[in-house]
């Protein structure tokens, strides 16, 4: 079994009407139902917040970040 979470949610996402949580026999439908809702959410809501899709195991976590947020980060994945 393979899911799709939204891991955190903003308020545009509660209002949406989306799923926070869904469940797939196959990993290409869950990945691709996990890259069409980030797609969704990062055209269609407020643009407070930038979607990013992420595998964890047997899931596909959805999460966001504020872009607009100042970060040090060099972007090459050494940062915490």
């Amino acid at each position: 079994m393979f899911k799709v979470v939204v891991a955190n949610q903003c308020g545009c996402f509660r209002t949406s009407g989306l799923k926070a949580h869904q469940e797939f026999e196959s990993k290409d439908d869950a990945l691709s139902t996990a890259i069409e809702m980030k797609d969704k959410m990062n055209n269609d809501f407020c643009s407070k917040h930038e979607f990013e899709v992420q595998e964890m195991f047997d899931n596909f976590m959805i999460s966001f970040y504020d872009p607009r947020k100042n970060s040090n980060c060099c972007g090459n994945g050494c940062c915490s």
